[in-house]
């Protein structure tokens, strides 16, 4: 993948460990691009709320959207900088629910080929109700492509890529965590690239949990 030029100092300020820099933005996702039909599509928000929400496409596309911009950071080793997204930020979305005070995590769902839940990762509300995370629809002034999770995909630049759910549906308020489809499969619970927590081994005692049949201890 070419490499953009930057400064040797800006490099060192905002590329994590292990990470290379490219100026395409690779397509990985496990399955395929689902089959969407915007007049059914909707956004579920559900779990330890007062009352659930359920956005239909209309409905999200009222809400106000704003530019970002932001570097991506995948876990198999690659970066890119200064990526626009545009959307709906994510504490826009918060301030049409109200959370439980038992609401400590989130499970983000989104598609697995067709199945609108069968993807999942999860994260703490602290990572989540951050200013720099959004729904985004457009990417560098273009719409998003399917391959790259039209019609929504969440931006949560501050972690590793695959918390940036690709096709999002979903969002399950929990009082408790629980660890998503990756997370299950031993990559780490939180995936802070700058900390390059990339695996579940890495976990330290208090962010280990029993992971599909083996406990990271």
């Amino acid at each position: 993948m070419p490499k953009p030029s930057y400064p040797t100092e800006i490099l060192g300020e905002r590329l994590p460990p292990g990470q290379t820099l490219s100026d395409g933005f690779p397509i990985l996702h496990e399955g395929r691009p689902p089959s969407v039909d915007l007049a059914t599509w909707d956004l579920r928000i559900f779990g330890e709320v007062e009352e659930e929400l359920r956005l239909t496409w209309s409905g999200f596309q009222a809400l106000p959207k704003i530019q970002l911009s932001s570097d991506f950071h995948c876990v198999t080793g690659w970066s890119k900088f200064d990526n626009v997204w545009e959307g709906v930020r994510m504490k826009e979305i918060l301030k049409h629910v109200r959370l439980k005070p038992t609401a400590r995590y989130c499970m983000i769902y989104g598609h697995l080929d067709d199945d609108p839940f069968g993807y999942s990762t999860n994260t703490s509300l602290d990572w989540l109700d951050d200013d720099s995370v959004l729904l985004a629809t457009r990417h560098n002034c273009q719409d998003l492509t399917p391959d790259h999770g039209w019609p929504v995909r969440l931006v949560v630049p501050k972690l590793y890529a695959w918390k940036s759910v690709k096709w999002v549906r979903g969002f399950e308020f929990l009082a408790e965590d629980r660890r998503g489809y990756w997370e299950t499969r031993g990559y780490h619970n939180q995936a802070e690239p700058f900390a390059e927590e990339r695996y579940a081994h890495q976990e330290r005692p208090k962010e280990r949990m029993h992971v599909r049949g083996k406990d990271y201890t």
